[in-house]
């Protein structure tokens, strides 16, 4: 592939990292997912995908065996360290071509309007600012290209939406990687230009104990022209 540049200077928002968590995640994350229901969520994420796809906070690569035959490339966007090189040993792996990138979703390496599609898999919870991520995959998706999302959403209920906000203001985001699980993602979407064309609420893990992060939303939006 041609060297990765971007049209304007980037605007690197600083390094990430997140050792301890980054550490445990990589070693427990596919054990997590078969018992979670996650990895049933990431091959629906990924079904009918086709052409070059950008996925954001790729983390360990755990999406990367679900994509199919028709993708061309993949390049995952992963900012931390430890976790980019378990991403790098998961693409050897992958079925599909997948370069791994040392950087953050405010600041994509990359040209503009030069992806079919995106993936954003469990990381607008974490990312510094949102806005300015989802502006910057907006750049880079042409129009009319979706965006495959899973994500960590704002509980319905008031109640628990106020036990999000108590785990977000206190040690969830330093246990977790600077997850913050009471955002609304699809909120976002819409307000970067996204149209959530599909979407549903699942919970995860579907049963036992509920987590301020189990409220998720599954869906596809699209990028306007």
């Amino acid at each position: 592939m041609p060297p990765l540049h971007r049209s304007r200077p980037p605007r690197d928002p600083g390094p990430v990292h997140h050792p301890l968590f980054a550490r445990f995640y990589a070693r427990t994350a596919p054990a997590l997912d078969a018992r979670s229901g996650l990895a049933a969520h990431r091959r629906e994420l990924a079904a009918g995908l086709a052409g070059r796809v950008i996925e954001i906070g790729a983390g360990p690569g755990l999406n990367f065996p679900y994509y199919p035959d028709a993708v061309s490339e993949v390049v995952a966007v992963e900012p931390e360290q430890r976790l980019r090189r378990a991403a790098v040993e998961a693409a050897v792996r992958a079925g599909v071509p997948v370069d791994v990138v040392p950087a953050a979703a405010e600041a994509l390496p990359v040209k503009s309007e030069a992806f079919d599609a995106a993936v954003v898999c469990l990381v607008l919870c974490s990312v510094r600012d949102v806005p300015r991520a989802l502006g910057e995959l907006r750049r880079v998706l042409r129009p009319g290209a979706e965006v495959r999302f899973l994500e960590h959403g704002r509980a319905e209920e008031r109640t628990f939406a106020a036990v999000q906000r108590v785990a977000d203001r206190t040690l969830w985001p330093r246990l977790f990687g600077g997850c913050r699980t009471s955002r609304d993602p699809l909120r976002a979407l819409a307000a970067a230009g996204f149209t959530v064309r599909t979407v549903r609420r699942v919970r995860v893990p579907a049963t036992g104990l509920r987590l301020p992060s189990s409220p998720c939303v599954l869906g596809v939006a699209v990028r306007s022209g």
